[in-house]
């Protein structure tokens, strides 16, 4: 927690003593914290809830006039970075690795990691689920937007993977806007990418900052094209890094935002599969004790009906 809300904007402690930035974790922890306040309030606090909401709009409107001229203004910054290099060819070299860094770990993740935790749970083959999803995860590269996937995917999960419907309309529309497992492992590969290019050796502290605060805003990326470079910005005032060197991680976004949104969908798609599976398990479970004592209630025979029944055999009085 800050000890002043408003030194937060302006300053941070990350060595123990004030220095420039942007305490982000601060904020959030307190955001978090002023938030669980006002839900407790109940109706009390549903006035200052919807200020926070229309603010919040407003924010948005303001950042769409922006993306209007952020093609023009992204050219000129990374114009203006290779000006300042001494060595263009090394800052090109040093992309090149950046890239491949991420597309193996997006493969890895998305191609070993996720499909084992699949396996693990339900015993089923997971590249076969994948298949399934081909279409989805096409247009998932195509576009770079998780929230346009979101139909074709419902579509096909349902119909060709046969997972239930109300565990895939209520998984998939959460995951598209929560589960950004691809966005997080780009944000934690391009923060360590800018630290190298300012020569900072990052230590366990900061490290520990990059993986804790990825995590959290990359469940706050909104599921557009180029949502988790938004976020990026976060991470480098958390850890004390500059954020005028986001300028060359938008230049090759365009490549790295589309195999995130590849492994964000696929892992939407593996947690409604996971998650119908179980359902499947554990509602069989029921049916089959209910079945047993039925089959027991069937073969017990009571031994009063069996009198009734041969006293009403015998001759009446």
């Amino acid at each position: 927690f800050p000890s002043n809300l408003v030194a937060a904007a302006f300053m941070s402690v990350p060595i123990g003593s004030d220095v420039d930035g942007m305490n982000i974790l601060g904020l959030i922890t307190y955001a978090i914290a002023f938030g669980i306040a006002l839900r407790m309030l109940g109706t009390m606090g549903d006035e200052l809830i919807r200020f926070f909401d229309v603010f919040n709009e407003g924010t948005m409107v303001i950042v769409s006039w922006v993306m209007w001229y952020a093609p023009f203004g992204i050219a000129f910054l990374v114009a203006g970075k290779i000006v300042d290099m001494e060595d263009p060819v090394l800052l090109a070299t040093n992309l090149g690795k950046y890239i491949i860094c991420c597309l193996l770990g997006h493969v890895i993740h998305g191609g070993l990691v996720l499909p084992l935790i699949y396996f693990l749970v339900t015993r089923k083959n997971p590249y076969r689920f994948l298949m399934g999803i081909i279409t989805p995860l096409t247009t998932a590269f195509g576009t770079a937007s998780s929230s346009a996937t979101l139909p074709l995917m419902i579509k096909h999960v349902e119909e060709v993977n046969g997972v239930d419907k109300t565990i895939s309309r209520f998984i998939l529309p959460i995951g598209a806007t929560v589960n950004m497992d691809g966005a997080a492992l780009f944000q934690t590969v391009a923060t360590v990418f800018i630290a190298y290019l300012n020569d900072v050796t990052l230590n366990i502290g900061q490290i520990f900052t990059i993986l804790v605060t990825a995590t959290a805003s990359s469940v706050g990326a909104a599921g557009i094209p180029a949502g988790g470079v938004l976020t990026l910005a976060i991470i480098l005032e958390a850890t004390g890094l500059p954020t005028k060197d986001i300028s060359l991680i938008l230049a090759v976004d365009w490549l790295i935002d589309r195999s995130c949104t590849v492994v964000n969908v696929e892992g939407d798609a593996f947690g409604a599969g996971i998650l119908d599976e179980l359902n499947k398990r554990y509602s069989k479970k029921p049916a089959l004790v209910v079945e047993h004592e039925l089959q027991e209630v069937n073969t017990y025979e009571d031994p009063k009906s069996s009198l009734d029944t041969e006293s009403s055999l015998l001759p009446s009085s």
